[in-house]
């Protein structure tokens, strides 16, 4: 079963069972997911959505720093419970050494030795993580092991 049908059954119990957190979460997940699909003009394979869950989840990331600056902590809490829906269908995300060993292992594939070569590794990198982690923390690792 694909994310973009494991998020509709979800609203759909959502739904019956008068969650509004849940319903109102999914919804927006299931709004962007559709709103790149039209942009793409086909539908998206489970990776293209799997970014898209973790795009949701910096967003929210965010507006709960941007609410703790505010001192609005009922955003905050809000923006963290969404979290909490959207990670359910995110695969568990890489350690930070499991990340590093990754790295490393693309490093010596691809015959990375200076940051030039970053956009090599990185090409290799960013598919094999599969939503288990970040580009952007990805981009750090990376950036460390060939400084």
């Amino acid at each position: 079963m694909s994310i973009k049908e494991q998020l509709q059954n979800q609203l759909t119990d959502a739904m019956r069972a008068g969650n509004d957190l849940n319903k109102r979460t999914l919804r927006m997940a299931l709004s962007a997911i559709r709103l790149a699909e039209i942009d793409k003009g086909s539908e998206l394979d489970d990776n293209a959505a799997l970014a898209i869950l973790q795009k949701e989840v910096k967003s929210r990331q965010e507006s709960i720093d941007e609410a703790q600056q505010a001192n609005r902590p009922e955003l905050a809490e809000a923006a963290q419970q969404e979290i909490g829906v959207l990670e359910a269908f995110l695969p568990e995300q890489l350690s930070p050494d499991e990340l590093e060993a990754m790295a490393k292992q693309v490093i010596d594939e691809v015959g990375a030795t200076s940051m030039r070569e970053m956009g090599a590794v990185m090409k290799v990198l960013v598919p094999r993580l599969e939503g288990r982690a970040t580009g952007q923390q990805a981009n750090q690792v990376v950036r460390k092991l060939l400084a």
